[in-house]
Order: C-alpha cells, then structure tokens, then sequence
C-alpha cells in the first residue's frame, strides 16, 4: 500500500469515528508511528518552547528562540524571525529584494494573529515598506481593523513611522528585466541589432529561453555573472511562489504565528494571495494551534487552509495528518489530476500549543526537484531542517 493510501484510510476511519476521544487516539497513535519510522513530518510528543518556520527561515530561527526563552511573547518571536528574512537582500521571495510585479514593483503581503489576545492584522499589495510582517502587527496593535491594502496601507505606515525605500534590489531588477526580455517580444533585440540572427527569437509566438539572441541578451543584463543567469532561467520558468510562515509557542503554552511574502513573481499588479488571508495563510487559535502555508496561494485561498487544519488539529488529528487533509483538499479540487496538480506546489505547517510540530508538501520535492521538501525547525536547542511528509511521493511542482 503507498504512502498516501495508507495515509487516506487513517483519515477516512477518522472522519467516521463518532467520539472525539477516539479521534485523538487515533491521531496521536499515527504521530507515534511516524515517529517511530524517523523525523519525516514532525514529532509525537511536544517540548516547548519551540518555533518553526518555512524552510527559508531555517537561519532565522535563533532570533525567535532568543525572545522565547527571555520570556518574552510569541508573536514578537516569531515576527523577529521573519523579520531577518524580510531584511536579507539574498532572498528574493518576502521584504527587500523580493521578485516584482510584471510592471517591477515589489508588493508585499502579510498577516499576524496573537493566540493569547485572540487579535490578527494584516496588510496586502503594499510597495515601499519593507518590513510588513511588522506593519500587520502595527494595524492589530493600533487599529480597530484587521486589514488594510494597497496605498492606504503605505500611508498607515508612514504615519506609523515606518521608512519608505526602494524594495527593487539591482540583482532582482536584472532578473525581472531578464523575465521581460523572455516574455515579450518588445523587450528582445530588433531585427536591426547586431545581436538578431534571424533565428526563433524574432518571432512572436517562439519561446526565446534557449535562442542565442536571449541568451546575449541575458548575459548582457547580467553582466556574465553565471549564478545570476541560472536564477534568472530558473525563476522565469518556474515563478516564485515563496513566502515564510513561522509559528511560535512558548513554555506557557501560548502561541503567535505570521505570514509574509513578495508574493508570486511577475503577478499582475495588485494581485493578493493567500499570506494576508486570515484563515487561509494564517490561522491561529490559543485553544488548540496554529498553521500556516507557502506556495501557490490561490489554491490555499479555495480551502481556507490555515483554518481548516486548526480546526483538524482541534478534532484530534496531529499537525502533520492535519496538514495532509489540508493536501487532500487541494487535490480534491482537480479530482486528483496529478497532470494539473503538477503545475504547482503548496506546502503546509502546524504548531499544537503543546509544542508539537508538523508540516506535509503536496510533493515530495522542494522547488529544486532533486532535494525533499523541508521545513524548519527550532525546539530550544539549535535550527535545523525536517523533511515534510508528502502528499504524493514523486516529482512535481513545476509552474
């Protein structure tokens, strides 16, 4: 039997156990059973404190740890963490740096939600401001909403004292000019340029990514720098999905998580997925937990996916089983057509307030296909990285 199949039936005999009682054990003997087979997925029993995050937050972590253990609160432990992220010109997937819109505007979306207050914030489509993570702790703290969007939230954040800037680094706006030179034919060479052969990429219906006028005209945008090349081939073929969620719980028991991303690379302008969504990239409940999820937001968006896993982890499954449910529905959705599934990958994370962790990946690669999807984890002794226990155990995820 495959490890889904096996997985499914836990799941289908679990939806049909009347008691409540009964689900818990069942949850927590599968969690066991995991367990006993290695770290894929998370642990049976819980130690707090413990903070968990994306796999991009792996050395971020520490930052979190450090204010968990000084007793401070769980949502500024985790908002430091994503906060050395959202800072890190070096990744191109949240805050400064991140991959623009199609018209080269970095937008920004985020969420937070303080389990011990039971209050969130968040902030979508916003340029300018760097640290949003912190912006929707800002909206939660200092308003009586709980979203706000676009240029309002820019001027909630100026006013707020927060610094405006420039969040287009040169090495993601070489990658966007590049993406636009591979997408349109107005941004290649002419057919009067020294650099036009004649040859596929004068038409405007080919694919230009392998022609020798795009490949000058990259290494031109690039300036020879290989390593430049390579991320922009790989990000125009594949646009970035990528986000940090992070989750944290402290010795108490209580439990914060946020959300935050540049959202998807190239997106038309204004485009809002699921990392502001409270109850979609974020969810989080004092009572029982928290989750979060990176990846193709949309599909997240259409199972209100931080919720539903909560509200799993609520009926007695253990994070990472809750975090296949959130799997199964999304493969629901396209009647379990791996053809269509493959065009994207999503990935989920759960915290119980006991301080146990999971997180599962609709496949079992990460976005580079030749290393198992991982995420992070910090349990009061040092960072590390834990596969997620995949929905499909094969290859995909290909934009």
């Amino acid at each position: 039997m495959s490890l889904w199949s096996r997985r499914k039936f836990f799941l289908t005999s679990l939806a049909g156990t009347a008691a409540a009682s009964s689900g818990s054990l069942l949850g927590a003997g599968e969690a066991a059973a995991s367990e006993a087979k290695g770290p894929l997925g998370g642990v049976a029993t819980g130690k707090r404190p413990v903070i968990i995050s994306s796999a991009n937050g792996v050395n971020a972590l520490q930052k979190g740890m450090d204010i968990l253990k000084s007793g401070g609160d769980t949502l500024d432990a985790a908002v430091a963490a994503v906060t050395v992220v959202e800072d890190d010109p070096n990744d191109d997937s949240v805050g400064y740096g991140g991959l623009p819109n199609e018209e080269g505007e970095v937008e920004l979306d985020a969420s937070v939600m303080h389990g011990p207050t039971r209050r969130a914030g968040s902030v979508a489509s916003v340029r300018r401001i760097k640290n949003v993570a912190r912006l929707a702790k800002t909206v939660m703290e200092r308003t009586n909403h709980v979203m706000i969007v676009g240029d309002g939230a820019r001027r909630f954040a100026v006013a707020e004292g927060f610094e405006e800037m420039n969040l287009l680094t040169d090495h993601s706006r070489k990658i966007w000019l590049a993406w636009k030179a591979a997408s349109s034919f107005n941004w290649r060479p002419g057919i009067d340029s020294p650099e036009w052969n004649g040859k596929s990429a004068a038409r405007r219906d080919a694919n230009p990514l392998h022609s020798a006028e795009f490949q000058q005209r990259l290494a031109d945008i690039c300036q020879g720098d290989e390593a430049l090349m390579a991320r922009a081939m790989q990000v125009i073929q594949d646009p970035v999905t990528g986000t940090i969620n992070c989750l944290a719980v402290n010795d108490k028991g209580e439990i914060s998580g946020t959300t935050t991303t540049s959202g998807l690379s190239w997106k038309i302008p204004g485009r809002v997925g699921d990392s502001p969504v409270i109850g979609a990239g974020l969810y989080v409940d004092g009572d029982v937990g928290g989750a979060g999820s990176t990846g193709k937001g949309e599909e997240n968006i259409k199972i209100s996916g931080g919720h539903t896993i909560v509200e799993m982890m609520r009926k007695g499954m253990s994070p990472t089983d809750a975090c296949l449910e959130a799997l199964h529905r999304v493969a629901r959705n396209y009647n379990n057509d791996k053809k269509k599934l493959g065009t994207f990958h999503i990935y989920f994370y759960a915290l119980n307030k006991d301080g146990v962790y999971g997180s599962a990946s609709l496949w079992r690669n990460g976005y580079e296909r030749d290393q198992h999807a991982k995420f992070a984890v910090h349990d009061g002794t040092a960072a590390k990285l834990m596969e997620c226990t995949p929905y499909f155990d094969e290859i995909g995820g290909d934009q």
